[in-house]
């Protein structure tokens, strides 16, 4: 169930480019990362190279289907209404939204000395 409910999830809410058949992460969803990252660090040299450090990192930790069912689990937490509520009450999407984070914090302490 679980699975059929992201699955349809991410096609309502999919990236303009989708992984390589290999799990890698695309250039698209890295440039997105790094931008974001960016947006929140300063939009100089040392934070490209930091973000780009850290996106990495993850990418070392998760394989990109997880990164991309967690970042879906994100967005719809992000939606107003009883609808999303699944998203936020739900310990196995928790759990996989807790995974992302280990991975962003062990990429913060790596890439952001």
């Amino acid at each position: 169930m679980r699975r059929a409910l992201l699955a349809a999830v991410a096609i309502a809410f999919a990236a303009p480019a989708a992984a390589d058949v290999d799990g890698d992460y695309t250039t698209v969803v890295k440039a997105d990362y790094i931008f974001g990252c960016m947006a929140s660090n300063g939009q100089t040299r040392q934070a490209l190279e930091h973000c780009a450090c850290s996106i990495d990192t993850i990418a070392a930790i998760l394989p990109y289907s997880e990164y991309e069912e967690a970042e879906t689990i994100l967005r719809m937490n992000q939606v107003a209404g009883q609808s999303s509520e699944v998203f936020r009450s739900t310990g196995q999407f928790r759990d996989i939204v807790a995974d992302l984070r280990r991975a962003q914090a062990e990429a913060e302490i790596k890439c952001f000395p």
